[in-house]
């Protein structure tokens, strides 16, 4: 059944759109690592980060310390830089699939690093994964940080640090520090906090014109990523702007989004009470993506350990292949071929004009209520998480 399904995807992957194809093409993208390589580069030749624009005129919303881990990229030639992180990109969603083994308590193994490869190129076709790869993303590399240090002991003295330095890059991740408070891991939770203080610490020494413009104005400045009503967002103020057409006001926001936060918390915990520590930060990631004020579709990576808990759930039960498969038909990289030269990937991006245009265009939101509401009833219905 792997193999079936890494063949599919690559067949899908390379198959349905051109990989050339300017805009969309699997190997014709590259648009954000290009925002961070630029990112980097105005920090090293002393030029506003925020003030200005960046690769195509691409506005930088990432922490000022983001551009610190980014300028390696500078000694990469401009033309090798989009191939390059694909080609990191890959090997580090490999290493998410290896992680969440390691989450779920197996030891690695030859047939399990064999598995794992299958699964990866079967993930590739999940659409949030193909359009990290396609714009060179950074959400594989701060899903592995989280991931690994879920993988550890819960006493480890290192669990918190991946979780502080993805937050630092990315301030999202910060949701997983009040997981870890409210799973009662003190030292993870402080480890995790004094980690993302320490990376604003850094930022400000080396940078603090950039982090003064960064935490005092560009921060606040929720408008700055793209209008609320943009199809590719994803989130709980996603949906009700393309409900509404309107910017959606902060009040509103907050009113449904703070429950679901504290929800996902709770949810998550029960979960990891019950041994289900995959899908204890599985949870916490997909309910993440849907809080955040502004959730792009590539944002929802976190289906990928679902999928691999999903396809360990099927090596030992074949009734949860249904579930896999349901989750590959929900969240796959369709395409649909507006002309002879533009092509849009994914379900929210399909026609307007559809009978089902409103709910595809809330998909990811739509699934992660699916979601939750299968594992809030399994929690209900059965005295563990078993694999009936």
């Amino acid at each position: 059944m792997l193999i079936f399904g890494a063949v599919l995807s690559l067949v899908l992957i390379f198959m349905t759109v051109d990989p050339w194809l300017d805009q969309v093409g699997f190997l014709a993208g590259g648009f954000d690592v290009h925002v961070y390589r630029d990112g980097a580069w105005k920090i090293y030749n002393h030029h506003p980060l925020y003030t200005e624009t960046t690769h195509r005129d691409l506005s930088y919303t990432y922490t000022p310390f983001s551009t610190l881990i980014f300028l390696p990229l500078l000694g990469i030639p401009f033309e090798a830089v989009t191939n390059t992180w694909l080609a990191v990109n890959i090997c580090v969603l490999y290493v998410c699939v290896l992680l969440c083994w390691r989450v779920l308590g197996h030891r690695l193994t030859w047939r399990l690093a064999g598995m794992s490869a299958l699964l990866t190129a079967t993930c590739m076709f999940l659409e949030p994964v193909r359009t990290t790869l396609y714009y060179g993303q950074i959400n594989l590399v701060l899903m592995a940080l989280i991931l690994w240090d879920f993988s550890r002991p819960e006493r480890g003295r290192l669990r918190g640090i991946g979780v502080g330095l993805a937050s630092g890059i990315k301030l999202v991740p910060l949701y997983f520090v009040a997981q870890f408070l409210v799973l009662r891991q003190w030292r993870a939770a402080l480890v995790a906090a004094s980690t993302f203080v320490l990376t604003i610490v850094i930022a400000w020494i080396a940078l603090p014109d950039d982090s003064k413009q960064y935490w005092t104005k560009t921060f606040f400045q929720s408008d700055r990523i793209a209008p609320d009503a943009q199809p590719a967002n994803q989130s709980i103020r996603g949906v009700i702007a393309h409900l509404t057409g309107h910017q959606v006001p902060q009040w509103l926001w907050l009113l449904l989004a703070v429950p679901v936060a504290v929800g996902g918390l709770l949810l998550a915990a029960a979960l990891y009470n019950r041994g289900e520590r995959l899908l204890t930060v599985t949870v916490a990631g997909l309910t993440s993506c849907a809080v955040s004020p502004f959730s792009w579709n590539h944002h929802w990576v976190w289906f990928l350990p679902l999928f691999v808990y999903l396809v360990q759930r099927a090596e030992t039960n074949p009734r949860w292949w249904s579930a896999v498969g349901f989750l590959y038909l929900a969240t796959g990289a369709w395409s649909y071929h507006w002309n002879d030269t533009w092509v849009v990937v994914g379900w929210f991006l399909f026609p307007p004009s559809w009978p089902i245009a409103q709910i595809l265009l809330n998909c990811y939101v739509i699934v992660y209520a699916v979601i939750i509401g299968s594992v809030i009833y399994r929690l209900r219905t059965r005295p563990a998480l078993d694999t009936q």
